[in-house]
């Protein structure tokens, strides 16, 4: 049977009247009148603070305000076009009908996320960008098994080069390669005695990477600059995301090409295609090491930006997805009564 959804609030006139309406349409078109109170939901109010009453009927709709034959006309389409499809599929057309009336495990995981996603990203990124600061910490405090076990988890996802990482509970938050031309600090190599950092191919970039630090310099963290940046953007975003109600509308795209992938595209690689030995590249490229400022400015507008080209589209799809398992619910309500 046809299901009509009637999106409504409570102890409103005008939708009392519509829903009379349509239930004096029941003889005509027999139909499940399915009622949705906006006011119930965050989702559903949002959308149609403005616009109830609402009726639904397949893919056509009311305009408002809601009239008789405006009813009459969603109502009557939606009657002939249910029609049409059980002449034409009624295989098909009985196998939708059982789905409707079952809510599996699959329905609720996925009304759950939809629900909730934004809360299981946020700890997502926490639990991603904590761990590696968590590392150079139990090191601090003597747990070096579990601090190792952490730089070995992410050591295949970043490169963990010391001399382009944080350090903790030390003489300096980082210890850049001399190249770098950084007023004020001890680089890397005066710290640790390693030689030949610009050759990337030498032992040195491996005794770098593997190099997690000591009581004096401090313990470095298991992500390097940029990602760390990067995480904890994503991270803030989502939190602000989260602050405004999840009312942000969708980054321009061109605004993410331009000031999120821009700059860090720029500084990372000309960084890295500069240290490359070829000599007709150093005439074009000449050589440079970035800083732990680019690292982290760039990192955050693209974790950032990025976040807010993404998360405004992933709540409207997981928005649609609850109102579909919401008109789901009201379906078998209407089918139990």
């Amino acid at each position: 049977m046809l299901n009509v959804t009637l999106y409504f609030r409570k102890n409103d006139p005008a939708c009392q009247q519509t829903k009379e309406d349509l239930l004096a349409l029941q003889e005509k078109f027999p139909h499940h009148l399915l009622e949705l109170d906006i006011d119930s939901d965050s989702v559903l109010k949002q959308k149609y603070d403005n616009q109830v009453p609402f009726v639904e009927a397949g893919p056509f709709k009311t305009q408002f305000p809601v009239t008789k034959q405006n009813l009459q006309m969603v109502v009557g389409a939606a009657f002939d076009r249910n029609m049409q499809i059980k002449q034409i599929d009624n295989k098909g057309y009985m196998e939708n009908a059982k789905r409707v009336k079952t809510f599996d495990f699959g329905d609720r995981f996925s009304f759950w996320i939809a629900r909730h996603y934004l809360a299981g990203l946020n700890i997502l990124m926490l639990v991603y960008f904590g761990l590696p600061l968590l590392a150079p910490t139990l090191m601090h405090y003597g747990f070096k098994t579990p601090a190792a076990v952490i730089y070995k988890v992410y050591s295949p996802l970043c490169h963990q080069f010391g001399f382009r990482s944080f350090f903790l509970f030390g003489a300096q938050p980082y210890y850049p390669l001399a190249e770098a031309n950084i007023a004020g600090v001890k680089t890397f190599e005066e710290v640790t005695q390693f030689q030949d950092l610009g050759n990337p191919y030498a032992v040195s970039r491996f005794q770098a990477r593997q190099y997690i630090g000591d009581d004096e310099l401090g313990f470095k963290v298991a992500l390097c600059e940029r990602d760390t940046a990067i995480y904890s953007a994503i991270f803030l975003f989502g939190l602000i995301f989260w602050a405004v109600g999840r009312k942000l509308p969708k980054l321009h795209w061109l605004v993410w090409l331009v000031l999120g992938i821009g700059p860090i595209g720029l500084d990372g690689f000309s960084q890295l295609f500069s240290q490359f030995n070829f000599g007709w590249l150093n005439a074009i490229l000449p050589y440079r090491e970035s800083t732990p400022f680019l690292r982290v400015l760039t990192g955050a507008l693209f974790g950032g930006l990025t976040a807010w080209f993404a998360y405004p589209s992933i709540e409207e799809s997981m928005n649609e997805t609850r109102q579909f398992y919401l008109k789901k619910l009201a379906a078998i309500q209407a089918l139990e009564e």
